[in-house]
């Protein structure tokens, strides 16, 4: 049956980001709605963001687009072009390569939902707009680096 049970949904927590970023992205957690159905072509998440939670760091993806809709609560959204508040409906779109640095903050006393649709490319590069950070996945494994390329050690 293709229905999902929520309920029953692998949930992920936290982060991959090394110290001191993972510990940025505590409040933050999701359903793997796609993984749970079986998708294998892009991914489907319900991420969950408790009262002052952000989503992530600002970052862009090279190779996937990612498409968000607020399903509950109120998120601002912060990205190149600044702030923006959204609400249950509001949907927002982020094509691949655009170089628009973006996430989700919750700045209200109550929790806030939204729905993340993206591809899964074979191979992707995310590069964190306010920070010196960047990461590629292949084959499910994450390297971490600095944008020049060079290995991550830590914040310099």
């Amino acid at each position: 049956m293709p229905i999902i049970d929520q309920t029953i949904c692998p949930v992920k927590t936290g982060s991959i980001y090394p110290e001191p970023y993972a510990s940025m992205m505590q409040g933050r957690s999701s359903l793997r709605l796609g993984e749970a159905g079986g998708l294998s072509q892009y991914g489907v998440n319900l991420v969950m963001l408790e009262p002052g939670a952000l989503s992530s760091l600002r970052h862009w993806h090279q190779n996937e687009d990612e498409f968000v809709m607020v399903t509950e609560g109120e998120c601002t959204l912060i990205d190149d072009q600044g702030e923006h508040i959204m609400r249950p409906g509001d949907c927002a779109a982020f094509p691949a390569n655009d170089g628009n640095g973006h996430h989700f903050v919750n700045r209200t006393d109550k929790p806030a939902k939204f729905l993340v649709v993206g591809t899964k490319a074979p191979r992707e590069v995310a590069t964190y707009s306010d920070v010196d950070l960047r990461v590629e996945i292949e084959g499910g494994k994450a390297r971490f680096t600095y944008r020049d390329g060079s290995d991550w050690t830590g914040p310099r």
